[in-house]
């Protein structure tokens, strides 16, 4: 019988662990709770469920990957499969992973998006990378160029007009 494939969307409840098998093959484990909602019909109001508990390894460069960017808090989007239930958890190998961006915006090393990719301006908040990065000085801040920040404070004014050249402009 083939491995139950899931979806889940949760919170990171632990740190992230990266050890190495003998071959030199990267594995990383973290805790994850979901937290389902349930309408209540006598209150008319959503509320919390029962928290479901996962334990989920990644392997190789996924290992690698959820190790620098995952932290205690982070809300997350798994595809996994199940390989074990035991006491009051499940047990996931993650076959893919993602930061959700119901409540955050994230970033990558390679870029910053174009201004006109944000909908709607948003407080910028300046806070200092997490972890040390291997591509970013230590301890730089995590500060947008000057394009994004001046876009940014002048509420998308340039970049809604669709006088830019981006990829996103579809025009009418």
């Amino acid at each position: 019988m083939a491995p139950s494939i899931m979806h889940v969307s949760g919170t990171v409840t632990s740190d992230v662990e990266c050890r190495f098998t003998e071959s030199g093959i990267a594995v990383c484990r973290f805790r994850l709770t979901e937290t389902p909602s349930q309408w209540d019909t006598a209150t008319q109001k959503w509320r919390d469920g029962t928290p479901i508990r996962y334990v989920c390894t990644a392997w190789r460069n996924l290992a690698r990957n959820a190790a620098e960017s995952l932290t205690n808090g982070v809300t997350v989007l798994v595809k996994g499969r199940i390989t074990e239930i035991k006491g009051n958890s499940i047990y996931l190998s993650v076959d893919d992973l993602g930061i959700s961006l119901r409540q955050r915006i994230a970033y990558t090393e390679v870029s910053l998006p174009h201004p006109a990719a944000a909908p709607s301006p948003l407080p910028l908040r300046r806070s200092p990378l997490p972890r040390a990065h291997p591509l970013l000085p230590p301890n730089r801040p995590a500060i947008p160029p000057a394009c994004w920040e001046e876009q940014r404070s002048s509420g998308w004014s340039n970049a809604a007009s669709g006088a830019d050249s981006s990829p996103l402009h579809t025009g009418h």
